[in-house]
């Protein structure tokens, strides 16, 4: 377990944000640099790492896996922050 295999993994995850920005939210290209948009990278980069902490061999399914997770889990990790806020409000 080396630091690059786990800076591969958070590199997968930030790209999986990337790609949700780009996909989903970016209307112009100005929108890639507003801070929901870096709030999705590094939910993306966090997803990574915690692939990473489950799945540390890099390879490919796994990194598909990761870029997935960080495209993906991002709208999963948002919402249960938007449920745990509601139900402590």
């Amino acid at each position: 377990m080396g630091y690059e295999n786990a800076l591969w993994f958070i590199f997968l995850g930030f790209l999986g944000g990337l790609a949700y920005v780009l996909m989903e939210m970016a209307e112009k290209w100005e929108d890639i640099v507003t801070f929901p948009a870096f709030k999705r990278y590094t939910l993306g980069a966090i997803t990574g790492l915690i692939y990473f902490i489950g799945y540390s061999e890099r390879n490919f399914p796994n990194g598909m896996m990761c870029f997935t997770s960080g495209f993906a889990a991002t709208a999963f990790i948002q919402s249960l922050v938007n449920r745990l806020s509601r139900v402590q409000a």
